[in-house]
């Protein structure tokens, strides 16, 4: 059954693909950044970084022998300008080096972590140091050589996962618009750390070029992609490479009686031990303490040795020794 539409009609159809198109969503696209990473690589290196804060706790804390707490608190991509603008000034800025890759990344310290840290290293608690506005002099640089090596190098190992980038100093600035070391627009990887030590609060900040990580995207394929569950002939035969110099304790062993320390007191020549099992009774091997093969006691030359006839299939669990008589007694005549 058919029906002419009013005019009304047709003006709603026409009204409502109009809002479609206007709700629609539309991708943004910046072309002052075209070396912008995508987001999944932004949470790739999200994830990476947090294994780096996991490492520094440990490493700091021992190297300034004192509790303190590292938290990640964020990764985006900034304009090299608006990272230099979030800094405050005067800092304790570096300049990394990024071999074997081009260009630099900058590590920035914020002054109110430098001073207590200082403090810290000269014997002092860092507790009441105050908040001091002034640049770091060349002895308080040589005093932070040690801690930067630090931070560095548990930077450098949670990029092993990736690739292999070999993290250096190559200067110290204390003002951020002094370090010109890329193009004002060019897209960096911010990363912002909270550095918590007893009631002083302070941001450690990390930025690399976003065009020398999208070289590494590939890398980034491989490290997260999903992995196999079964391992391949060729694997399972350089796990057994690896592992067959491995030194185990193997030990055949004929356990001994139980006997109180007033009974141990009072043995002597003469006194017959007795045991609740025969001669062919299985003797446990264990190997690294964990009872793995059962057999027999034989005789090879001049030594002693245990032939193997059984294979236990549930090794520790259960008990398969046999009971031992606990008996002391002198034979009569």
């Amino acid at each position: 059954m058919s029906r002419q539409l009013s005019q009304q009609e047709i003006d709603a159809v026409f009204q409502n693909k109009q809002d479609r198109k206007r709700e629609a969503p539309a991708a943004t696209f910046d072309f002052r950044r075209p070396d912008r990473i995508p987001k999944s690589q932004v949470r790739a290196i999200h994830l990476l970084h947090d294994t780096f804060v996991r490492n520094l706790v440990s490493s700091l804390s021992a190297y300034l022998r004192s509790y303190l707490t590292v938290n990640l608190v964020s990764v985006e991509q900034l304009s090299y300008t608006e990272f230099l603008e979030g800094l405050p000034s005067p800092t304790c800025l570096v300049s990394l080096g990024l071999r074997p890759y081009d260009g630099n990344g900058v590590l920035e310290l914020n002054p109110s972590l430098v001073f207590p840290i200082l403090e810290m290293l000269l014997g002092g608690t860092g507790k009441s140091s105050p908040t001091l506005q002034r640049d770091i002099t060349e002895i308080e640089q040589k005093l932070l050589d040690g801690l930067f090596r630090i931070i560095l190098h548990d930077l450098r190992e949670a990029w092993k996962g990736v690739t292999e980038i070999d993290f250096t100093i190559e200067s110290l600035e204390t003002e951020p618009q002094l370090l010109r070391l890329l193009a004002a627009n060019e897209a960096v990887v911010a990363v912002g750390v909270e550095v918590r030590i007893a009631e002083t609060v302070g941001m450690m900040n990390i930025a690399m070029p976003s065009i020398v990580i999208k070289m590494m995207r590939q890398k980034f394929d491989q490290q997260w992609s999903v992995r196999k569950t079964h391992a391949t002939e060729a694997e399972q035969a350089r796990f057994l490479g690896l592992i067959r110099e491995a030194a185990l304790t193997v030990e055949a062993r004929l356990t001994g009686l139980e006997l109180s320390v007033r009974d141990l007191l009072r043995l002597g020549e003469g006194h017959l031990l007795t045991f609740d099992r025969s001669v062919g009774s299985p003797i446990e091997l264990l190997v690294n303490g964990r009872q793995q093969y059962s057999g027999q006691i034989v005789s090879t030359g001049r030594k002693r040795a245990l032939l193997v006839e059984q294979l236990r299939k549930a090794p520790g669990q259960g008990s398969t020794k046999p009971e031992l008589a606990r008996s002391l007694e002198r034979p009569a005549g």
